[in-house]
C-alpha cells in the first residue's frame, strides 16, 4: 500500500512571524482544523483553527507560540499510525516530516479513510460482532479460533473499548453462519454486545411464551 500517493504540498506552514490574520485565511481557505507553523523555515507545529479564531488578528503569531502543538508523522509511517494521529489530536491535517524533521507536505483525513475503507475489514461484504469478556481473559488467538472452526472467514478483528476490568472486540467476519459462531463465543464466556437476528427472534419468541403463558393461567 503506497500511503505516499496521498502525500499533498500545495500549502507551506505560516511563519511564526506572521500575522495571526494569515493563519486565519489559511484556515479558511482550506478548511483545515490546523495550521501549520514555522520558525526560521523549520517546521515547529500546529495551532488549532479554532484557538486561532480567538485571537487578535493584528498580533503576530508568535505572541500565541504557547498553543502552538507539536502535531506531525514521519515520512515512513504507515497508515494505521496516521489514522491513530488523525484521532488523537482530533484534526483533518497532519504535516509530514522526512529527513532532519523537514516539513515536506500533509496528509488529509479523507483521503486516510479512504484507504480504510478501501481493505477487507470495511469493503469486504460479510458480519460484525461484538464480543466483550474480561481484560485478563480474552485471547485474540482464542477469538480467532472460534471463528475459524466455525468455517469463519475473519477479515479483521480491533479493541473497540477497555473499561476497568473488560475489553470490547470488534470482529469482522466473511458471510457464514454467524448464529453458531455467536453460540460459541456464548459457550467460551464471551458477552456478545451486537445484536443478531438470531437473538432477535429468540427474544421475541420468549416474549410471545410470556404473554401465552399468561393468556393461559387467566
Amino acid at each position: 500500500m503506497n500511503i505516499h500517493q496521498y502525500l499533498i504540498n500545495d500549502i507551506n506552514p505560516v511563519d511564526i512571524n506572521s500575522s495571526v490574520r494569515d493563519a486565519k485565511n489559511l484556515a479558511r481557505k482550506f478548511t483545515y482544523t490546523h495550521i501549520p507553523i514555522a520558525q526560521n523555515g523549520d517546521y515547529i507545529g500546529c495551532i488549532s483553527e479554532t484557538d486561532a479564531s480567538c485571537f487578535d488578528s493584528e498580533k503576530s503569531i508568535g505572541e500565541y507560540a504557547y498553543a502552538i502543538e507539536p502535531i506531525f508523522v514521519q515520512y515512513n509511517s504507515n497508515w494505521l499510525d496516521i489514522l491513530a494521529a488523525f484521532a488523537v489530536h482530533n484534526s483533518n491535517i497532519l504535516p509530514v516530516l522526512g529527513e532532519e524533521k523537514k516539513y515536506i507536505g500533509y496528509y488529509e483525513l479523507n483521503d486516510i479513510m479512504e484507504i480504510f475503507n478501501n481493505t477487507p475489514f470495511m469493503a469486504e461484504s460479510g458480519g460484525i460482532i461484538v464480543v466483550q469478556k474480561g481484560i485478563r481473559e480474552y485471547s485474540f488467538s482464542e477469538i480467532a479460533q472460534i471463528v475459524e472452526s466455525n468455517s469463519g472467514r475473519l477479515f479483521g478483528m480491533f479493541i473497540s473499548q477497555i473499561t476497568d476490568n473488560k475489553i470490547e472486540v470488534t470482529v469482522k467476519i466473511g458471510q457464514s453462519n454467524i448464529h453458531n459462531i455467536v453460540q460459541t463465543f456464548r459457550r467460551y464466556n464471551y458477552e456478545i454486545i451486537s445484536q443478531h437476528e438470531e437473538d432477535i427472534w429468540i427474544e421475541n419468541l420468549k416474549q410471545r411464551s410470556k404473554y401465552l403463558d399468561k393468556f393461559l393461567n387467566i
